[in-house]
């Protein structure tokens, strides 16, 4: 499952094919996730409790009734293609998108799916559309569907409070965190520009994360996550924009009518283990759904055994028990070495062990 970024239409030099930036307005969006959603950043836990205790109560109430646009999806306008150095310039933008854009990207958010596409007839102006979408929110909750009316019935007043609601987020807790940040996501570009420029597209991406890398032919950027899509780069390449506070996720505007951009985690300070790619997550849940596999695993979790061992234990053939082994080995979650005439199979704990936070850490990118 993979999101398959298509580069090959884009000429030039590596520069132009991926833009490097920070963007206030994108990481004030992974903020509010944070605040929506504290249980998926347990590391900010404590920063999310404090912004809580001190916000102003009307504007606690603001973040509880449009929560949507950044909770369990982020809307394609709070991840700007352009970044801007300020918040007030990337706001700016967003208010020159037009109706059309701004609704359809609030609305799939509201109503809970990235798989859900407006496109025409417009719910803006179609009745039948506008029921849709009205029962999709409905089915999400009473504040989606409130929010919902209100947007398709004055699109511009919503505008002008979502942008307000912002502003107020920048005075209330945004600009002091901006400040430490900016200058991490500053010393992530530097790293990520300079290898874009003198070791190319590949050692790029790489540097981004280990779900994220350069197809062989060079002509795909390959995002590892829960997703079977494909969308294409065109004029204005794929933009890639670091966060501080958007930890484990790996948020992917693809949408169409937008540019391609990448929000990804900037490395913690101190080493972290890269992410296990879906495939192997995938297998190792396969491997274990089969209760025969589960019996070794219990006898081999109590030391190494052979083939004959296993097989004498539960009860089985050789050659049963060298197929199910074989699957748990193409996992990863046995190895297998040679003592004299004897294979002696071995349960590999730390990757079984790890298993529960590699699946969570797959499902949250």
């Amino acid at each position: 499952m993979t999101l398959r970024i298509d580069i090959s239409g884009i000429s030039g030099p590596p520069s132009e094919r991926l833009r490097f930036a920070a963007s206030p307005l994108a990481e004030l969006t992974a903020m509010l996730h944070v605040l929506a959603e504290p249980g998926h950043h347990p590391q900010l836990a404590g920063w999310a409790g404090e912004v809580w205790v001190g916000l102003r109560p009307e504007l606690a109430e603001r973040l509880r009734e449009a929560d949507f646009l950044w909770r369990s999806s982020q809307a394609d306008f709070l991840i700007p293609a352009r970044p801007r150095p300020t918040l007030a310039e990337e706001l700016d933008d967003v208010d020159r998108l037009d109706d059309e854009m701004y609704v359809t990207a609030a609305l799939v958010t509201t109503c809970g799916s990235s798989r859900v596409h407006f496109g025409s007839p417009s719910p803006l102006s179609d009745r039948t559309a506008r029921e849709w979408a009205l029962d999709l929110a409905q089915a999400r909750g009473a504040r989606q569907e409130a929010f919902a009316e209100r947007l398709l019935a004055d699109p511009a007043a919503v505008r002008t409070w979502v942008r307000d609601t912002l502003e107020q987020c920048a005075d209330a807790f945004f600009d002091a965190a901006w400040t430490g940040v900016a200058v991490r996501l500053a010393t992530d570009l530097r790293l990520k520009n300079d290898l874009l420029k003198r070791q190319g597209i590949g050692a790029a991406l790489a540097s981004v994360s280990g779900a994220v890398a350069l197809a062989p032919d060079g002509d795909c950027i390959i995002v590892d996550k829960l997703q079977d899509k494909t969308t294409a780069a065109h004029g204005t390449g794929v933009t890639f924009i670091p966060s501080v506070f958007g930890r484990p996720h790996l948020v992917a505007v693809q949408a169409p009518g937008w540019h391609p951009v990448v929000q990804y985690p900037v490395a913690e300070p101190s080493p972290s283990a890269e992410p296990v790619p879906l495939e192997t997550v995938t297998l190792r849940l396969e491997a274990l759904a089969h209760p025969v596999r589960l019996r070794l695993l219990r006898t081999l979790a109590r030391g190494p055994h052979t083939t004959g061992e296993l097989a004498h234990v539960w009860d089985l053939t050789p050659p049963e028990v060298s197929r199910h082994l074989a699957v748990l080995r193409r996992a990863g979650l046995l190895t297998a070495r040679r003592h004299g005439r004897y294979v002696r199979h071995t349960l590999n704990l730390p990757d079984l062990t790890a298993l529960g936070t590699d699946l969570l850490a797959a499902v949250l990118r």
